[in-house]
């Protein structure tokens, strides 16, 4: 099945955020679906790929979820069928964007895969990782209060560590060897920095998964996307994807094992006339990161029917 609003025009200062892995909880989903046939219509198709899958989405546990071979293909049914719940009410963005697993709702929705296929591909994408965490176990952290280039900095300091993920000005997310992620807890703390443990079992987008990037381009070379048909903005560089289908299938492989450089994508999305951002999917992490960014913007989060109701509203005023 397509997610997109056949019938809906695209607002040109809209943008969706597809959440990721992390944003996770139990019961997530479930409200949207009961009130929203778009939303059922995407659980629906979801199931007949993998079944079980909006099951352990409303009724999962919190142990459950948290395993990757799960946490994947659930938050990317989530991401979907909330965005399908806004199309199905007319508002369809002119520009989405997904933060690492999310990449993959944002590029369904823009109708480079349809729902099935973008399962599919997170089932491929979590067994994928999940070898290359048993291959390679690795840690990640949080860094907070210091710029993307002292942290960059005190990784290379800490050993066989890397900044992975450019969240926001004073947010950056480190991989690496779990001994190098403890040297760098100290360094972090010398610096006048915080780290937190992020509640991961590898050393997600480090050349740790660099297995996995190998098989996602074997998936997609025999299953190919199509060109997106709206802007989507690429993890990878920061920049909307290329149209051309391979180098889409190119752009996605290597995203696993390369940083994620979401920041760089709200300014450039705010550049192009995004000033409302809508995050799509479990939780408000996105949403909390667009306004540690950027300024003068609006960003909500839908999830269940009332946020679904208080965005169509917000959007509605302009």
């Amino acid at each position: 099945m397509g997610v997109l609003g056949a019938e809906a025009t695209p607002r040109p200062n809209v943008a969706f955020l597809f959440a990721g892995q992390g944003a996770q909880r139990p019961g997530m989903g479930r409200a949207l679906a009961e009130k929203s046939a778009a939303a059922r219509a995407v659980f629906d198709a979801v199931d007949a790929v993998r079944p079980g899958t909006s099951a352990q989405c409303f009724g999962g546990t919190k142990e459950e979820l948290a395993l990757t071979a799960n946490t994947q293909p659930c938050v990317l049914a989530v991401d979907l069928a909330c965005a399908a719940a806004l199309a199905e009410r007319g508002v369809v963005p002119a520009a989405v964007a997904g933060h690492s697993l999310g990449e993959l709702g944002a590029l369904a929705f823009a109708g480079a895969f349809d729902v099935e296929a973008a399962m599919r591909l997170a089932v491929v994408r979590a067994r994928l990782m999940t070898q290359c965490c048993d291959a390679h176990p690795g840690a990640m952290r949080a860094v907070m209060k210091l710029a993307p280039e002292r942290v960059e900095e005190l990784a290379s300091q800490a050993g066989e560590a890397w900044a992975v993920n450019y969240n926001s000005p004073l947010q950056t997310v480190v991989a690496g060897a779990p001994d190098a992620c403890e040297r760098l807890d100290a360094l972090v703390r010398a610096a006048g920095g915080r780290s937190m443990r992020v509640a991961v079992s590898g050393a997600f987008h480090s050349p740790y998964m660099a297995d996995a990037a190998t098989g996602l381009s074997a998936h997609l070379a025999q299953h190919a996307p199509a060109s997106p048909r709206m802007a989507c903005w690429a993890n990878l560089t920061g920049r909307p994807y290329p149209t051309e289908p391979a180098k889409v299938a190119a752009t996605l492989a290597s995203q696993v094992k390369s940083p994620v450089r979401w920041a760089d994508e709200l300014r450039g999305m705010r550049a192009a006339g995004i000033d409302t951002f809508v995050e799509v999917g479990p939780g408000h992490t996105l949403t909390g990161l667009v306004k540690r960014t950027l300024d003068g913007v609006r960003a909500m989060s839908v999830e269940d029917p009332d946020q679904l109701e208080a965005a169509l509203a917000a959007i509605a005023e302009g």
